[in-house]
């Protein structure tokens, strides 16, 4: 079934569970009735109230959920989520996007011996970042979230690049900075032809209709024969965005950042996934920026093709830090045929397909659920203190410790619409 990111009804959506929540949203497990029992999706549902409720921040909030839709639409690459539909109601605005079994990065890292991965399984993961990365960048987009909770595993064990809302498209400085021999947003035929090949043979699904729109995106050509760096060929952004522990020091200066801040994070991704711990990691925000803009990273053990990459994209100053081609030419890849990545049937990590389908729930259930995470009941107990109302339902169904609300109306189905097919610590934050 296609979908091609039209709106739903949510009427039609049914909602199995919540299975992670962001900043703005709250991220369940459904599908469309009628549509196969293996077609499942990930409905990001974000809180209208929440949206509202920072005025000065509203339009800009409005913004980036409007933005990260945009650019789903875009997406045509097996590393990008695909755009299923929009749907919306009195209380919620929402996206239905490809559900990922394997849970995120983070998680599978946790059950890795020592909570590390090996180098070989890190190499595997490196190439596919580096080839999302790459596809975003030609298409104008820097990321800027990068961090192992954002790194999906798909059902094939293949990753995922998901959460676009800090996403920002940099526009170009001038016509012929993009290419010398093309203007912007074109490329020449045979590079456009091999690219449509390449994802046929690796993503068969393209959405009804044609090429969607996409405000005026200009493509970068990786093939161009100008000399000209990612970084040197778009406007730079001045936003204060990212994770901290991810963050390029670029940011936290505030004089500007471009594609290199992604390459940073990947970084940090390598040397997590190294290491088991962020290098520049502390108790504080305060400290942990002061360590990213004053501190070298701790690479323990011999020299090796993976830590001098890491030190590489660890570079502080952007224009130094090593950007595209030569990551993709450094000696930790050298043995990788970049084309053949996508095709390998047996990646590191296999996920167990293991979803029971259940009683859907209603939008009413939902609107609740999404209200109670960002604006929790606050009851004071016998003390003054105060304590989060929270609800327990037995697996017979039956309510126990049942609470009201100050309407007298009993809470005792959001326990029960968080419960997972899996255990609890798979409930993401993103």
């Amino acid at each position: 079934m296609s979908y091609g990111g039209e709106t739903l009804d949510f009427r039609n959506l049914k909602v199995i569970s919540a299975v992670g929540r962001g900043a703005k949203g709250v991220v369940f497990l459904g599908r469309i009735y009628g549509s196969s029992k293996d077609e499942w999706l990930a409905l990001k549902v974000i809180s209208k109230e929440l949206l509202q409720k920072k005025n000065s921040n509203r339009i800009d909030k409005c913004k980036r959920v409007t933005f990260e839709q945009q650019i789903l639409r875009r997406f045509d690459h097996p590393l990008l989520p695909r755009l299923k539909g929009v749907f919306e109601t009195e209380k919620l605005i929402g996206s239905a996007m490809d559900y990922c079994h394997g849970g995120n990065m983070h998680y599978l890292k946790k059950k890795q011996p020592e909570k590390k991965f090996s180098e070989e399984t890190i190499r595997f993961y490196a190439v596919e970042l580096v080839l999302a990365l790459e596809y975003l960048h030609n298409l104008g987009v820097v990321y800027r979230d990068l961090k192992l909770e954002n790194i999906m595993i798909q059902q094939s064990g293949h990753i995922m690049l998901v959460d676009f809302d800090l996403s920002k498209k940099l526009n170009p400085k001038s016509p012929n900075s993009l290419s010398c021999n093309s203007s912007p947003g074109s490329t020449s035929p045979d590079v456009k032809n091999r690219k449509i090949k390449w994802l046929s043979r690796f993503y068969c699904h393209r959405p009804s209709g044609g090429e969607p729109k996409f405000d005026s995106v200009s493509q970068i050509d990786p093939n161009s024969t100008c000399k000209r760096s990612e970084s040197d060929s778009v406007e730079k952004s001045n936003s204060f965005v990212g994770t901290e522990d991810y963050v390029a020091p670029e940011v936290i200066k505030g004089k500007g950042h471009n594609f290199a801040v992604d390459w940073w994070s990947f970084g940090v991704v390598l040397y997590e996934m190294l290491y088991g711990t962020t290098p520049f990691s502390s108790p504080n925000r305060k400290e942990t920026f002061q360590k990213i803009l004053t501190m070298e990273p701790e690479l323990e053990g011999e020299t090796t093709p993976l830590k001098d990459l890491i030190v590489k994209l660890l570079e502080k100053d952007p224009d130094l830090r090593i950007q595209i081609d030569e990551i993709k030419g450094h000696d930790f890849f050298k043995s990788v045929k970049w084309n053949n990545v996508l095709g390998i049937a047996r990646p590191p990590y296999i996920p167990p397909n293991e979803i029971v389908d259940k009683a859907g729930f209603s939008r009413k259930e939902v609107e609740s659920f999404v209200h109670g995470i960002f604006f929790p009941k606050i009851k004071n107990d016998n003390n003054g203190e105060k304590e989060k109302i929270k609800e327990e339902i037995k697996k017979d169904g039956k309510e126990k410790g049942e609470k009201e609300d100050d309407n007298g109306n009993k809470i005792v189905w959001v326990e029960k619409l968080s419960q997972n097919h899996t255990r609890d610590d798979n409930f993401l934050f993103f």
